[in-house]
């Protein structure tokens, strides 16, 4: 246990037990635990394996390879449709956590054989994300802002598409796209 890390377990009103379970599994896994984005982590080798996180109806554990595994149990959930390799475990009680322990170690145990091996998911193209037509209509009326556009690396691509594809309602896309604009054409991405 990596005393750094106590603090968010310590902090934990909800969810407490059932984190506690989840990081004793991890752990008994050999894997190094860690502090990343405020959660905790377990890495080997300094790669990202799984990691502990909480929300109000459930919470989980996070496989960052979770696409490559073999999911025979079928438990594991791709959060939303953007998301393209991590994958969740959801849990809502500690006997689900108890109930599934020995699947659980099997993919972490799996998922260490993954990283091992080196083996790495194949994402979408950013060739094959939606582009919304609002930002559409822009790129064809404004060649400049096509062409930094196109310049940008790909992942700052696919995070303005899928920025601006979130919004629900149109004039959100376009006061999302409107206020980026000069951005894009300075080359930067959505958080530089």
């Amino acid at each position: 246990m990596n005393p750094k890390v106590d603090w968010f377990f310590d902090k934990a009103t909800q969810w407490h037990d059932e984190y506690e379970k989840l990081r004793l599994i991890a752990l008994d896994c050999g894997l190094t635990e860690e502090l990343k984005w405020g959660q905790p982590c377990y890495t080997l080798n300094g790669s990202n394996i799984v990691l502990i996180h909480g929300f109000n109806e459930y919470c989980a554990y996070l496989f960052f390879k979770g696409v490559l595994l073999n999911d025979a149990e079928g438990i594991l959930i791709q959060q939303t449709e953007n998301v393209q390799v991590p994958r969740q475990a959801r849990f809502t009680s500690v006997q689900e956590i108890v109930d599934l322990e020995h699947v659980l170690k099997a993919y972490i145990f799996e998922a260490i054989e993954v990283e091992k091996a080196g083996i790495k998911a194949k994402l979408k193209k950013t060739s094959e994300f939606k582009v919304p037509e609002e930002f559409q209509q822009k790129l064809d009326a404004m060649p400049v802002l096509r062409n930094a556009f196109e310049a940008l690396t790909p992942g700052r691509q696919r995070g303005y598409l899928l920025y601006f594809g979130q919004a629900k309602q149109a004039k959100t896309r376009m006061e999302r796209i409107e206020k980026y604009i000069p951005q894009i054409l300075n080359g930067k991405g959505l958080d530089d």
